[in-house]
């Protein structure tokens, strides 16, 4: 790049220009140019306006069931089996009167489910009722329905008003069994919690509990029940350690138990450390996101594990018979079953792909084995073959063809290549515009490091400290969205060019989060915030309701397909990934997700090898796919003052 009077750039000034973490322009004008916000957020965009939209049409219900169908599938946005896990024992018990709804019978595959009309508590009764109960919808999207005994439902909680519902004597007479059995239950799940974590010993206990902690700051955010206490790492006011409270804050539930006699635990807590203990045995940290927005019990733990097998049963595994059931629903037998299951994943891993569904609305995440490729798949990965064999020096009928071909003879990944610098760049910008077009996304978009050289020194150095010190400008994301997205931005290519580099920054974030948990345990990198990498991929449905990124950039539904990258020697999970986005319409099938999958590993096929060229000595920059970079390949022009940006180093941390 040239400076205003013809000048090359210097060095200085192109890492200074690159390291503006914040938009350097927005719609084309310099930051701090405009007299009043050029973006103002809708009041109807988001989580908060569809619960309002939710209990509108609950409300106009004709009846009970009818309101909720609505209440329990957020209107159609999530299944409904998550709401009826998130009950506690009371709301439970009276649903289960009610309307003969349980979470024991819901199909956790189901989509939606639907209330029978009212049985022994028929509004049609002549009886009067002997309770008037109410059930409403709370800000965190949660129902709460008021039982014989409680208190009216606190409006400040509450979403709109309240729902009333009389109860019948036969109501409330198969509403005091259900409670009466539900609470035996949990007393009895409790004791045996007490119990197991006993045997554990104070040493075992801390290790769990330490782990348990890890998990809650490693992962992403999670929002669990016991009861009517939530436990949370998730905004607002926390419980657990993650973004808001650092590990050991006195206000961290787990924190507070560390060192803590067992019998000066609450209940709460010792099923809080068992059941987050099964969970992860059975594997790893992100098992605790299929439980978001659920009861986390022992009840509740053992449901999703008995899922869990049922579906990992269901594939072939060679050599290998089926999991057998738990032989009760004790902690002893269910952490026999979750470490099995763990065995069994790997091997499912082996012959089918796992990947995770992921329900925006309330983050919570379920566990897929996808179905083999089919037409749909084999159509979509043919038309980015197709677009690549035209534009790339590689010949192939698949992406494996193209892979190979590559890998025979790797060494223009490093030569410029078109219009850019290095053949890895236009690779990477080619795969990403032809899944764009052949996946009809609005988005497409890959990131990755932009020195592999640079890792490679630092890893052969052993400098962990250095490599977690490396700001988020050492990565990059190639965004391109398909010309026709502009509708969803007020057919502003600006407003187009914008949300791309907004979108870019944040995958640069991802990057830089990622990339520390590859590394080896050592105190820099365990003081460096971040993630475990994933290693699987997923769908993910209704993501314009919490990250305020996603709302703003209207981003719906997506499929994130990550890939490990071998880099001299040591396997980066996670060092890249490709991720498609519709604004609008229909969201994404399993289909599409094998599809992307095949793509993604492409891509990370290229960096691996130009990993290894690294590795021998190879000068390999990317310099491309920065905010100038995103503003003109889609706007056509040069933002406003381009070449006067300045601005100080920003770290992700």
């Amino acid at each position: 790049m040239t400076d205003s009077a013809g000048r090359q750039e210097s060095r200085r000034a192109a890492h200074a220009r690159k390291r503006i973490s914040r938009r350097p322009s927005r719609l084309g004008l310099p930051a701090g140019s405009t007299a009043v916000p050029d973006r103002v957020r809708d009041e109807e965009a988001g989580f908060p306006a569809l619960l309002r939209r939710v209990w509108q049409r609950a409300a106009k219900a004709p009846d009970l069931p009818s309101a909720l169908e609505v209440l329990l599938t957020l209107d159609g946005h999530v299944p409904a089996d998550i709401q009826l896990r998130a009950l506690n024992s009371a709301e439970q018990a009276a649903l289960s009167a009610l309307c003969g709804l349980t979470w024991r019978d819901a199909d956790a595959d189901a989509s939606t489910a639907t209330a029978a009309e009212p049985g022994v508590g028929s509004n049609g009764s002549d009886e009067r009722p002997v309770f008037r109960g109410e059930i409403a919808l709370t800000t965190s999207g949660r129902i709460v329905i008021r039982t014989p005994g409680g208190r009216p439902l606190d409006a400040r909680d509450l979403v709109g008003g309240v729902r009333r519902v009389p109860w019948s004597r036969a109501v409330l007479d198969v509403y005091r069994r259900e409670l009466h059995d539900a609470r035996r239950r949990r007393a009895a799940g409790a004791a045996d919690c007490r119990a197991w974590l006993a045997e554990q010993g104070q040493e075992g206990r801390d290790a769990l509990v330490v782990q348990a902690r890890e998990a809650a700051l490693r992962t992403a955010p999670f929002v669990l029940y016991q009861q009517d206490t939530q436990y949370t790492n998730f905004r607002g006011r926390n419980t657990l350690t993650g973004k808001t409270l650092w590990p050991g804050h006195p206000d961290c539930a787990l924190s507070a138990l560390h060192g803590l006699p067992l019998e000066l635990w609450s209940d709460q807590d010792t099923q809080l450390v068992v059941c987050l203990t099964l969970l992860i045995r059975s594997a790893g940290f992100g098992r605790i996101e299929e439980a978001n927005g659920t009861q986390l019990s022992v009840e509740h733990v053992a449901h999703s594990l008995e899922r869990v097998r049922r579906t990992y049963n269901a594939v072939p595994v060679a050599g290998a018979g089926p999991v057998p059931a738990a032989a009760s629903h004790t902690v002893a037998d269910l952490d026999h079953l979750a470490a099995a299951l763990r065995e069994r994943r790997r091997q499912v891993a082996g012959s089918a792909q796992l990947y995770r569904e992921i329900h925006g609305a309330l983050m919570h995440k379920v566990e897929r084995v996808a179905a083999p490729a089919g037409d749909v798949a084999r159509a979509r990965q043919g038309a980015v073959a197709e677009h690549l064999r035209a534009r790339l020096p590689l010949s192939g009928d698949t992406l494996a063809d193209l892979g190979g071909d590559l890998a025979a003879a790797p060494g223009w990944l490093a030569r410029p290549h078109g219009a850019f610098a290095t053949g890895l760049e236009s690779l990477v910008y080619e795969a990403v515009a032809a899944t764009a077009t052949a996946f009809d996304a609005d988005f497409a978009m890959s990131r990755g490091m932009r020195s592999l050289p640079a890792l490679v020194r630092a890893l052969r150095g052993e400098s962990w400290a250095e490599i977690c010190d490396w700001d988020i400008t050492h990565f990059f994301c190639c965004v391109v969205p398909r010309p026709e997205a502009a509708a969803h931005f007020g057919h502003s290519t600006a407003a187009l060019a914008d949300a791309a580099w907004a979108m870019s920054s944040r995958m640069q974030y991802n990057s830089w989060h990622f990339v520390a948990g590859n590394l080896p345990p050592v105190p820099e990198v365990d003081a460096r915030d971040h993630f475990v990498p994933p290693v699987i991929p997923d769908l993910a449905f209704f993501s314009d309701q919490h990250h305020h990124g996603h709302v703003n950039n209207n981003v719906r539904f997506s499929i994130r397909s990550p890939q490990g990258v071998d880099v001299d020697g040591r396997r980066f999970e996670g060092f890249m990934d490709l991720r498609l986005l519709r604004c609008a319409g229909q969201p994404f099938g399993e289909q599409d997700l094998l599809a992307a999958h095949q793509v993604s590993a492409f891509i990370a096929r290229a960096t691996s090898l130009a990993a290894q060229l690294a590795a021998a000595g190879t000068g390999l920059e990317v310099t491309a796919f920065d905010s100038g970079w995103h503003w003109e390949s889609i706007t056509g022009r040069a933002p406003a003052g381009a070449h006067s940006l300045t601005g100080q180093v920003r770290r992700a941390s």
